[in-house]
């Protein structure tokens, strides 16, 4: 399939392989070393449409304008960057514009990079981090990543396994992090983890899935294809 060039495109694109995009991304616990699923989930419902009035239809531009992609997402809270980790208790709130060790990358340049992934893990490392069956595609789940704590702590380790796997201990891969929006930290916290292991090209993905969203970008639900299978047991916990 040709990739597209314009904004436009770029969202109608994503949307028509996202039947093809597969991806492990459920309620978790615990890291686990599962490839991803190979089975596409359905994508996010979207509402109605309602029903039709009398009123006369209005007629559409001749040309679509490009999605917006902000989102919110470089909202500036005044917030400082900090290279220690967000207690768990307190990753809900305003976050920085920037990372230590790491960059922000935003949703155009995202969506750019995920094109042509047809598979569960093109170049992009896409880490989903939030509690939540909503993700985009091709991400995996790391939502333990997104924990408090320390940089010495069972989930660091465990953090560690988890990429050694993903990346094929490739340091220099292109891993993505990211959660609900800019007042989530969960992808903050995961993003300083890789980089505190060594990896070189980790990029916090700030807007999250609010910002994707608010680009006409298309959203799985892997609820969809995992609700009818058992689960497996999950690591017991150190």
């Amino acid at each position: 399939m040709a990739r597209p060039r314009s904004g436009c495109a770029l969202a109608a694109w994503l949307v028509a392989v996202v039947s093809a995009c597969g991806s492990a991304v459920q309620a978790q616990d615990s890291f686990d070393d599962k490839t991803p699923n190979t089975r596409g989930p359905r994508p996010v419902q979207t509402s109605p449409a309602p029903a039709a009035t009398t009123r006369p239809p209005v007629i559409a531009p001749a040309e679509k304008q490009a999605p917006a992609v902000d989102g919110g997402e470089t909202q500036d809270f005044g917030v400082a960057p900090t290279a220690e980790l967000r207690p768990t208790a307190q990753l809900h709130g305003p976050t920085p514009t920037t990372i230590p060790g790491g960059k922000v990358v935003g949703t155009r340049q995202l969506a750019q990079w995920m094109q042509g992934q047809q598979g569960q893990q093109g170049k992009v490392l896409l880490l989903h981090v939030v509690g939540s069956s909503t993700h985009l595609p091709n991400a995996i789940p790391a939502t333990p990543a997104s924990q408090g704590g320390r940089f010495d702590d069972p989930v660091q380790n465990e953090f560690g396994e988890y990429l050694q796997k993903a990346t094929a201990g490739d340091r220099s891969r292109l891993v993505v992090t990211y959660c609900q929006g800019v007042r989530c930290w969960g992808s903050y916290n995961a993003a300083l983890r890789a980089i505190r292991m060594g990896y070189t090209n980790v990029h916090w993905y700030r807007g999250g899935m609010e910002a994707w969203q608010q680009a006409g970008l298309p959203l799985l639900d892997a609820s969809a294809a995992h609700g009818s299978r058992q689960q497996p047991d999950a690591p017991a916990r150190r």
